[in-house]
């Protein structure tokens, strides 16, 4: 199988219509399940990856890194380097004062994933987090040396406000300097208001590919949590409790139930074909943590959704 690529920005990357969520690989996924599904969303006709240095810190014992290395070591065993799309990130704190996006530090960074990674360049470099303490002019003229020296191909940002984001494009201009391509804000069917009021015009307007995380609301629009007894069903259980278990999520799953049956599909798939119908989206990004997901999301990617479903589900999720 093979899906159509599609253009990421104005950069010469052109990748398929999801984006693996590289979150999981070493943290709820070791390293033999990381590789196959690696090596299966690449036979299933996807290119796309996304990591962060970052990933996966948060758990006991870890340090960061632990998802670019699993990466890294399925890269040298795999040799599909050329078949691959890969993003990673970086301005999360990594402890021992490793955060922002201080030019110094950003070449420090970019050495280190490359070296986790091992590779010679990265697809897609994106600034974790804005860092509002350094000037625009001297990140993205560091980025773009960067470009310049082949470590990485294009650069996107992460988690900006619609504000730092067109100033960023406007120094981008200004100066000549490398552009962000490419932002990854947070956008499902759940989370619209921000991003479609002031992200999406502004991403439309100059040709800014999106690669949206949280496309199944950190789970939630799988339909697995309806109760608070369901947050026992994975490590994001509790935070989807406080942000999505509401009259209005409940009202969400009852339409993406609804437009399942009705089509023949699963909930989390038709959540994700939705956002493959929205403007200014390139790629969503969304993880698996098994084969069988993994399938369920290549599955999504093919699933049409008519006017009628498209209907169902805006009345269900109008802010």
């Amino acid at each position: 199988m093979s899906f159509p690529t599609r253009p990421l920005g104005r950069s010469p990357l052109q990748v398929s219509p999801l984006c693996f969520g590289g979150n999981v690989f070493g943290w709820t996924v070791d390293e033999a399940r990381s590789f196959s599904l690696l090596d299966a969303w690449l036979d299933a006709g996807m290119n796309f990856v996304d990591t962060a240095d970052v990933y996966s810190r948060w758990a006991p014992g870890h340090v960061g890194g632990e998802s670019e290395t699993i990466i890294g070591k399925w890269l040298k065993k795999s040799g599909r380097r050329k078949d691959l799309v890969l993003a990673t990130k970086v301005g999360k704190d990594m402890g021992d004062g490793k955060v922002g996006l201080h030019p110094r530090y950003i070449r420090q960074a970019v050495d280190a994933s490359l070296k986790r990674l091992q590779t010679d360049y990265i697809d897609l470099y994106q600034s974790h987090d804005d860092d509002a303490g350094i000037p625009l002019e001297d990140v993205l003229g560091t980025f773009g040396d960067l470009i310049q020296e082949g470590k990485v191909r294009a650069i996107g940002a992460s988690n900006y406000s619609a504000e730092r984001f067109a100033q960023a494009l406007e120094v981008s201009t200004r100066h000549r300097l490398a552009r962000y391509e490419s932002l990854q804000p947070l956008y499902n069917l759940y989370d619209r208001a921000v991003f479609e009021k002031e992200l999406q015009p502004l991403c439309e307007q100059h040709d800014v590919g999106v690669i949206n995380f949280y496309a199944l609301a950190a789970g939630f629009l799988t339909g697995k949590y309806r109760t608070p007894a369901d947050v026992s069903k994975s490590a994001r259980g509790p935070k989807t409790i406080d942000l999505y278990l509401n009259p209005r999520g409940l009202n969400i799953l009852d339409a993406l139930d609804a437009v399942a049956e009705r089509l023949g599909a699963q909930a989390s798939e038709v959540a994700i074909a939705w956002l493959l119908t929205r403007k200014a989206i390139a790629a969503p990004i969304a993880s698996a943590s098994s084969l069988a997901q993994l399938q369920s999301l290549v599955r999504a990617a093919s699933l049409q959704l008519d006017a009628q479903a498209l209907q169902t589900l805006d009345d269900a999720s109008a802010e």
